[in-house]
C-alpha cells in the first residue's frame, strides 16, 4: 500500500524529526512538533498523533488533544458517518491506558449520547462507573441521568438507572419522583412519595417543604385513584389534615375527590359532611362547601343527561319485536341479563331520582348559614354574639331555638365568654314568655340567677329582667318580693363559707348593685308606701352606693310629702358624702329649695349655707353660687351685703371670669346705688390684676362713664392709661374711639398728645429694646448707673452700645433737682421747661412739627368741633361777660364772636394770617 507524498516529512520538518530520532520518548519534542504543524491538514497531524501515541501511549495530554481534534472533525457530520466509527475506535484505544481519566470518559459518553446509540452508551456508562473510583462517580452520573431522560430511552431502562443512582445518592429522590410523574408511573411515584414523607430525616435539595410534598401526594392519590393501589389513602390524607391545619379544606376536598373517582359517591358525601362539621375556619369551610355544591350540581346534571338518553332508547326499543312468550319460567330464572334488568327496575335502585337529588341540593344550600355559624362557634364556643345569631337562624322554629339556647347555656363558660352571657338567659326566658309559658320562663330566670357571672352587673341585669317580666304580667307583689330577695345581704355563715372556699361568686356582692337598688326604689315609690321607700333609700345610703341623683330624688320625695326638714337633712348628708364636681347639683338644688321654702324667715341660716357652699366650691365653679347668694341678699337681705358678696365673687372667680363678674357687679351697683358709686368698682377692677385685654375693656367702659358724666379730663386720662395695652396695628378700634373722643372734646394740644402716645406705643410694641434707655430713665428704682448696666446686660446689649447708653444716661453736673413725679412708662411729655431763663424742650426725643403744615392733620383733614357750654353752668358770670363784650370795639367783638364759633385748627390758621 503506497503512502501519499503529502504525508512524508518536508524540509521544514527535518529539525523536528532529527530531535525525535535522538529522543523519541520526549513529550516536549512531540508537543513542539504538533504545535509547529498546527496549520497542517488533519491527515498529516493524525499521522503525527499516531506516531506520538505509539511512542508515548500513556500521555494524557496528547490523547486529550487528539480526541478533541477528532471530535471537532465530526461536529457537523451526520451521526451515521463513518468517521464516527473511527472516533469511537480511537476512544476505545485511548481508554486502554486512560481508563482512570474521567474527562476522557465524559468526552466519549457525550459523543455516544449524541450518536443515539442507546445500548452501547448504557454499557459504556456502566464501564465508566466500574473503572472510575466512587469519588468521581458524580461526574458520570450527571451525564448518565441526562442520557436516560431523553426521549426514546425505554422507561424500564431509565427506571433501573434511577434506582441505581438512588443507591449512590439517596438525597436525589426528588429527581426520581419527577421522572416517575413525567413517565406516568403513578403507583411507584405514590409509594416513593409516601416513603419520603414518612422519613423524618429527609431534606429536600429543591427547597420543598413537607407541607408541599403532602399536597403533591394528595393530588397524586386523588387524581389517579384508580391507578394506585396498596396505599391507605384515607389514612394518609387524614394524617395530613391533622398535621397541616392551614390546608384542611383542600385536603378534605381531595379525599372526597378520591372517593368520587372510585365511584363511591355516598362515601364522598360523608366526607364532605364530615369536613364541613370539623373545620374551624371560614376559608376552609367555603372551599369544602363550594366543592360539595359543585359535586351535587354535576351529579344532578349527569342524572338528567342519563334520563334523556334512556328515554330515547326506550322509544327505539318499543318498535322492536318482543321476545317469544312461550319461554319457560325456568329459562327466565337462568337468564342473567333478565335478572339484572329486574334488579335495576327495583324501587330501591330507581334511576329516576332527580327530585331526590334536587331536594338534596336545596337542603344543602339552605343549611349554609347554619353550617357557617357552626364553624365560627367551633373557633370560639364562648362567643355570645354567634349564639344569638344561631338562634335567629331558627326563627319560626321554637323547638330548634330551645335546643340551641340549651346548648348555648351549657357550653358557654361565663368567665371565658366574649360578650354578655346573661343576655342568652334573658333571651331564653323571653322565648317562653312570648309563647305564654310564664312558668318555664320563671324556671329559666331562677337557673340564670344561680350562674356565677364575671361581673355583678350581669347578675343584676338578670334580676331586673325577671322583675320587669313580672311587672309586664301585673304581678306587682312578686316583683317587689324578687327585689327584696335580690337585695338581701348574705348571712355571716354564708360569707364565712365562701371565704373558706376562696372563690367568691358574684352573688355575694349582689346586694351592693346600684342597678338593683334603683329598680327597687322605683318599685317602692310606685307600689309601696312612704315608709318602705324611706327604708330603701336609707339602706342605699348605709351601703355607701348612693349617687347625687339618688340624694336629690330622696329629698324631692320627702318634699312632695311635706317633710321639708327631713329633705334638707338629706341634702346635708349629700354634701358631706360627695365632693366636687359631683356635689355641685346637690348644692344648687339644696340652696334654691331652701331659699324658696324659707325666704326671709331663716336668712342667717341661708347665709351660713351659702358661706359653707362657696368655701367648698373650687374657683372654676363658684360663680353661680355667688350670684345665687347675691340675689338672696338683694331679695331678702341688705344691699351692702349684696355688694360685699359681689366683691368677694370678683376675687374668688378665675381670671377668665373676672371681667364678666365685674360687669355684673357694676351693673348691680349702678342700679342700686347710682352711677357715681361705680367709680370705685371700676378703679378696683383696673388695679385687681385683670388680663391686659380685660383691663383695656374696663378702661374703655370707665371712660365712657366719665364722658357721660362730663368728666372729660378723667376720661382722657383713662384713654391714656389703657393705651399701653392696645397695639395700633392689631387693635385699631381703641385708637379710633380715642380719635373720635379727641375730635369731639379735645383741642390741638390734646390731639397732638394722642398722636404722640400712639407713636410711642407703636414703637414699644415693635422694638422693645430701642426704648430701653428711656425705660431706665423713667424707673424710680434704677437710681444708679450700675443698675442700668446690669439690666442692659440681661437684655443682651453689646459693650460698645452700653458705653453709648452710659453717656446718655449720665446726669449733667449742674443738675441739682430731680423730677418730683415719675413719668408713666412709654409716655413722653410734650411740654417745655425753663432753664436759666431759656426754654428747653423737656424731651430730647420730641419730634418737631413744621409750622406751615402738619402731614397727619392736613392729610386726614381733622377738624376739632367746639361744643357750647350751657349758660346754667356759669350762673352769674355770664352777665359780666356780656357787659364786657358791650364795652369793647364793635369790630373786635365781631372777630371774637366769629373765633368762638370756629374750630381749633381754623382759629390757629386765622391767627397766623393776622400775624403775617
Amino acid at each position: 500500500m503506497s503512502i501519499p507524498r503529502e504525508l512524508y516529512p518536508t524540509e521544514d520538518d527535518l529539525p523536528y524529526e532529527e530531535e525525535i530520532l535522538r529522543n523519541p520518548f520526549s513529550l516536549k519534542q512531540w508537543w513542539r512538533y504538533l504545535v509547529a504543524r498546527a496549520d497542517a491538514p488533519f491527515t498529516k497531524r493524525r499521522v503525527l498523533y499516531e506516531r506520538a501515541l505509539q511512542a508515548l501511549p500513556g500521555s494524557y495530554k496528547i490523547w486529550h488533544a487528539y480526541l478533541r481534534e477528532r471530535l471537532e472533525l465530526v461536529r457537523n457530520l451526520p451521526i451515521n458517518h463513518s468517521l464516527y466509527q473511527a472516533l469511537n475506535n480511537t476512544f476505545e484505544r485511548a481508554l486502554v491506558t486512560m481508563h482512570k481519566m474521567p474527562r476522557i470518559w465524559i468526552m466519549y459518553l457525550v459523543s455516544l449520547t449524541q450518536q443515539k446509540l442507546v445500548t452501547r452508551t448504557r454499557r459504556t456508562f456502566d464501564r465508566a462507573l466500574c473503572a472510575l473510583p466512587v469519588t468521581q462517580h458524580d461526574r458520570i452520573w450527571e451525564h448518565y441521568l441526562v442520557f436516560v431522560s431523553q426521549r426514546g430511552i425505554p422507561i424500564e431502562t431509565s427506571l433501573r438507572v434511577y434506582r441505581r443512582y438512588l443507591k449512590y445518592d439517596p438525597s436525589h429522590i426528588e429527581d426520581l419522583l419527577e421522572f416517575l410523574l413525567n413517565s406516568e408511573l403513578w403507583q411507584e411515584a405514590a409509594e416513593r412519595l409516601a416513603g419520603v414523607l414518612n422519613d423524618d430525616r429527609f431534606y429536600s435539595i429543591k427547597g420543598k417543604t413537607k407541607h408541599r410534598l403532602w399536597l403533591e401526594l394528595c393530588d397524586l392519590l386523588t387524581q389517579h385513584a384508580t391507578e394506585i393501589s396498596g396505599l391507605n389513602v384515607d389514612a394518609i390524607i387524614r394524617g395530613g389534615i391533622k398535621k397541616f391545619t392551614d390546608e384542611v379544606g383542600r385536603l378534605w376536598t381531595s379525599l372526597a375527590d378520591y372517593y368520587i373517582r372510585r365511584k363511591l359517591v355516598e362515601k364522598a358525601r360523608d366526607i364532605f359532611e364530615e369536613g364541613m362539621t370539623t373545620v374551624v375556619t371560614v376559608r376552609d369551610f367555603s372551599v369544602i362547601f363550594d366543592a360539595y355544591s359543585q359535586f351535587e350540581e354535576s351529579m344532578l346534571a349527569l342524572k338528567m343527561e342519563e334520563m334523556s338518553d334512556s328515554e330515547v332508547e326506550d322509544e327505539g326499543s318499543n318498535g322492536e319485536v318482543g321476545a317469544e312468550e312461550d319461554v319457560d319460567e325456568e329459562d327466565d330464572r337462568l337468564n342473567v341479563a333478565k335478572l339484572e334488568k329486574k334488579l335495576k327496575e327495583f324501587w330501591l335502585n330507581d334511576d329516576k331520582d332527580i327530585d331526590l337529588r334536587l331536594a338534596r341540593l336545596e337542603h344543602l344550600m339552605d343549611r349554609r348559614p347554619e353550617l357557617a355559624n357552626s364553624v365560627l362557634l367551633r373557633q370560639n364556643p364562648h362567643n355570645v354574639e354567634q349564639w344569638h345569631r344561631r338562634v335567629k337562624l331558627f326563627e319560626g322554629n321554637p323547638t330548634k331555638q330551645i335546643l340551641t339556647f340549651t346548648e348555648a347555656v351549657r357550653t358557654i363558660d361565663p368567665m371565658k365568654a366574649v360578650g354578655k352571657p346573661h343576655t342568652l338567659w334573658v333571651a331564653f326566658a323571653k322565648l317562653y314568655e312570648n309563647h305564654k309559658d310564664i312558668a318555664n320562663a320563671r324556671v329559666i330566670f331562677d337557673k340564670a340567677v344561680q350562674v356565677n357571672y364575671k361581673t355583678v352587673d350581669h347578675l343584676a341585669s338578670v334580676w331586673c329582667e325577671w322583675a320587669e317580666m313580672e311587672l309586664r304580667h301585673r304581678n306587682f307583689k312578686g316583683a317587689l318580693e324578687l327585689m327584696r330577695r335580690a337585695t338581701a345581704e348574705p348571712t355571716v355563715e354564708v360569707k364565712r363559707r365562701v371565704a373558706a372556699d376562696g372563690n367568691e361568686p358574684v352573688q355575694i356582692k349582689l346586694h351592693k348593685s346600684l342597678r338593683l337598688w334603683l329598680l327597687f326604689v322605683d318599685l317602692e315609690e310606685s307600689l309601696g308606701s312612704l315608709e318602705s321607700t324611706r327604708v330603701v333609700y336609707e339602706r342605699i345610703l348605709d351601703l355607701r352606693i348612693a349617687t347625687p341623683q339618688i340624694i336629690i330624688n330622696y329629698a324631692v320625695l320627702l318634699e312632695d310629702h311635706k317633710y321639708f326638714e327631713d329633705a334638707f337633712k338629706v341634702y346635708e348628708r349629700g354634701v358631706k358624702i360627695f365632693k366636687y364636681p359631683h356635689v355641685k347639683d346637690i348644692w344648687v338644688t339644696y340652696l334654691s329649695k331652701f331659699v324658696k321654702r324659707y325666704g326671709k324667715s331663716k336668712l342667717e341660716r341661708a347665709r351660713e349655707l351659702f358661706e359653707h357652699a362657696v368655701e367648698q366650691t373650687p374657683a372654676d365653679a363658684v360663680k353661680p353660687l355667688y350670684l345665687q347668694y347675691a340675689k338672696l341678699e338683694e331679695d331678702y337681705g341688705l344691699a351692702k351685703r349684696a355688694m360685699r358678696v359681689y366683691d368677694q365673687a370678683t376675687k374668688a372667680v378665675p381670671a377668665n371670669e373676672k371681667l364678666s363678674m365685674y360687669e355684673i357687679y357694676i351693673a348691680r351697683a349702678a342700679e342700686i346705688f347710682g352711677v357715681p358709686r361705680t367709680r370705685e368698682i371700676y378703679e378696683q377692677a383696673i388695679e385687681s390684676g385683670l388680663p391686659d385685654k380685660d383691663v383695656k375693656v374696663m378702661c374703655l367702659k370707665y371712660a365712657e362713664l366719665e364722658k357721660s358724666l362730663g368728666e372729660i379730663d378723667r376720661a382722657r386720662a383713662l384713654y391714656k392709661h389703657s393705651s399701653q395695652f392696645a397695639d395700633p396695628r392689631s387693635d385699631p378700634d381703641f385708637w379710633n374711639k380715642w380719635h373720635e373722643f379727641e375730635v369731639q372734646h379735645g383741642n390741638e394740644d390734646t390731639f397732638r398728645e394722642m398722636l404722640r402716645v400712639k407713636r410711642s406705643v407703636s414703637a414699644s410694641y415693635s422694638q422693645t429694646h430701642f426704648i430701653l434707655p428711656e425705660y431706665l430713665m423713667q424707673k424710680d428704682q434704677m437710681q444708679t448707673l450700675e443698675e442700668a448696666k446690669d439690666v442692659l446686660k440681661k437684655a443682651g446689649v453689646a459693650d460698645d452700645e452700653m458705653a453709648a447708653l452710659e453717656r446718655q444716661l449720665a446726669p449733667p453736673e449742674n443738675d441739682t433737682k430731680s423730677k418730683e413725679q415719675s413719668r408713666v412708662v412709654g409716655f413722653v411729655s410734650a411740654g417745655v421747661v425753663e432753664s436759666n431763663g431759656q426754654k428747653v424742650t423737656a424731651n430730647n426725643e420730641d419730634i418737631e412739627l413744621p409750622e406751615e403744615s402738619d402731614s397727619e392733620e392736613d392729610d386726614d383733614k381733622v377738624e376739632i368741633a367746639l361744643k357750647e357750654v350751657p349758660d346754667a353752668v356759669f350762673g352769674g358770670l355770664i352777665r359780666k361777660r356780656d357787659e364786657g363784650d358791650e364795652a369793647e370795639d364793635d369790630s373786635t367783638a365781631k372777630n371774637k364772636d366769629s373765633d368762638g364759633l370756629l374750630g381749633a385748627l381754623e382759629r390757629i390758621k386765622r391767627r397766623k394770617q393776622q400775624a403775617s
